[in-house]
């Protein structure tokens, strides 16, 4: 029996996602932009799921433009924000060094391109603060984007407190909230957020969907060429089966946030003691503001990679940080960015638990990760060096 504990990868499909899906595989098929009676049948759904999502957002269902997913919601965003920043003479950018490559690999493409990109340092906690931001505005700053909760290490950003900051100094924001929407309460008008990325499959619905919200009068220039859907603001037919799963997962996720939060803080909680246990051992991130069910911990004298492999034999499925980044050898540069080094950024483990895990499995990982750890050191010739005193230990 598998124990699923990466949700900040991706969730599941719920229950409610697939049904709602289903019926666009044989009943509402058509083009949305058909004007025959089997298209319009589509657009009317469409419509209702834009509606939908609006309301979880707390915002009206023109502002909403459907995507692939968040990486191209930030894409958008960002690449909008610095083409209407340029017309008018601005070309600097502030942004943290915790963003996800989707946010970061788009602001090096602007620096390519002439943009000034200045990264905000985070505390040992991964926090930046409003003071912070408002230190590093200037005349010519076009945008400020700071994702909403980190992904790594669950930390969640004042976004409210910057983003009305940025309104105030007539600094257009742009805040990634994949890792937030459907997890945590966010109202967009509510806490002044003019633009705001989401991905359906981080909160229990289809891959390959996302939104970006845009606040009216937010001009937001399309990354795909072709036809007039969205607005005019993204070319393509819309995936209605997955954008009626995203609607149907968020306001599930919504309408049950609280119960969740409340069941996933507890298991949470009592992982984070058991992990903690283990002598030479860490939390990454913070302890207080924190998404419910990440828990980030490094483990000195180990290898991150022989941790994950040995738990999956296990039937452990949990991570080492970003998914994206899986494959690359180096070390995650969230961790870095809050100042681990590069033996502690190694040594890390990344679980991030959702409503279905249980208390059972919660004791299994524990026990688990605690005996394997206990292994791996044990014919670890770092950590021999640190016991017999060769070395110094780097966590108490």
């Amino acid at each position: 029996m598998k124990i699923y504990v990466d949700n900040a990868a991706t969730t599941k499909m719920s229950p409610a996602a697939i049904q709602a899906m289903l019926p666009c595989f044989d009943l509402i098929y058509g083009n949305p932009s058909s004007l025959h009676s089997v298209g319009q049948q589509a657009a009317e759904a469409l419509y209702e799921a834009r509606t939908q999502i609006a309301a979880c957002l707390g915002c009206h269902p023109k502002e909403i433009i459907f995507t692939s997913g968040g990486s191209e919601a930030d894409n958008q965003a960002i690449l909008s924000a610095a083409k209407i920043g340029s017309r008018k003479g601005k070309k600097h950018i502030l942004s943290t060094p915790i963003e996800h490559h989707a946010v970061l690999h788009a602001l090096q493409k602007l620096q390519k391109e002439g943009f000034s990109v200045e990264y905000l340092p985070v505390n040992n906690l991964g926090e930046v603060t409003p003071e912070q931001v408002a230190d590093a505005i200037r005349p010519d700053t076009a945008l400020v984007t700071v994702m909403y909760a980190n992904n790594e290490i669950g930390t969640i950003l004042p976004i409210p407190e910057i983003s009305r900051l940025c309104r105030e100094r007539q600094v257009l924001f742009h805040t990634d909230a994949v890792q937030a929407v459907g997890h945590i309460p966010i109202h967009v008008k509510q806490q002044e957020i003019p633009l705001l990325s989401l991905s359906a499959h981080k909160f229990h619905g289809p891959k390959g969907t996302g939104v970006l919200y845009a606040q009216k009068g937010t001009p937001v220039a399309s990354l795909i060429e072709g036809g007039g859907q969205e607005g005019g603001r993204r070319a393509g037919t819309e995936n209605v089966p997955a954008i009626l799963g995203m609607a149907a997962a968020l306001k599930e996720a919504c309408l049950h946030m609280e119960e969740n939060s409340t069941k996933v803080t507890a298991l949470q909680s009592r992982l984070m003691e058991g992990l903690l246990q283990i002598p030479h051992s860490a939390l990454n991130g913070s302890p207080t503001h924190r998404l419910p069910g990440n828990v980030n911990i490094c483990f000195e004298g180990i290898d991150g990679e022989r941790l994950l492999l040995a738990l999956d034999q296990q039937g452990i499925c949990a991570s080492a940080g970003s998914a994206c980044t899986s494959s690359s050898a180096d070390p995650s540069h969230v961790l870095r960015a809050i100042g681990l080094p590069r033996e502690l950024a190694r040594a890390s483990l990344r679980i991030s638990l959702c409503e279905t895990n249980t208390a059972e499995e919660v004791e299994t990982i524990i026990h688990a990760v605690t005996q394997t750890v206990a292994s791996l050191r044990s014919c670890s010739p770092l950590w021999n060096d640190k016991v017999e005193g060769r070395k110094p230990f780097l966590l108490k």
